[in-house]
């Protein structure tokens, strides 16, 4: 798949995320449905965080988000049960435009252009941007799908 196709998808992606903090209450939002372990709002923060780590840390750079969002929000975290701010989702839905943008530009800047080898719990190793990009763009779409499962429930 080229870049920019995954650029595209991606941006649909981060519209329709952003779309639950704009319809539904910080209550919906923080609810941890029945059968689940996490909630609308972690696996929202989640794909921006996880975003950060594949991209920008994995290529020795700058991640674009606050180190207390990476640790609450990382993989193997858990929602604690305090309901988002107002102040709060307005930040994730700026993240979630915002670092999309920046990771475009800095892709096409060669800003991220450093080989790397991680192995993912999905059982995919990462060896350069692109295979980052590829897999967090399925990441991104599984949780996409996760919320939408929930949003029927909360």
């Amino acid at each position: 798949m080229q870049s920019e196709e995954i650029f595209k998808i991606h941006s649909i992606t981060r519209q329709k995320l952003a779309g639950f903090l704009d319809h539904l209450t910080a209550e919906q939002l923080a609810d941890i449905p029945y059968g689940f372990r996490n909630n609308i709002w972690w696996n929202i923060v989640h794909v921006v965080v996880t975003q950060q780590l594949l991209t920008y840390y994995l290529t020795e750079n700058e991640m674009l988000i606050e180190r207390e969002w990476i640790d609450k929000y990382k993989k193997g975290s858990v929602p604690d049960a305090i309901n988002p701010t107002l102040d709060e989702i307005y930040l994730i839905k700026n993240l979630l435009l915002t670092t999309r943008q920046q990771l475009h530009l800095d892709y096409l800047s060669g800003k991220l252009n450093k080989d790397f080898n991680y192995s993912t719990s999905y059982g995919y190793t990462l060896k350069n941007i692109e295979d980052a990009l590829l897999f967090n763009l399925m990441h991104e779409n599984m949780h996409l799908g996760t919320v939408n499962a929930m949003k029927i429930l909360v």
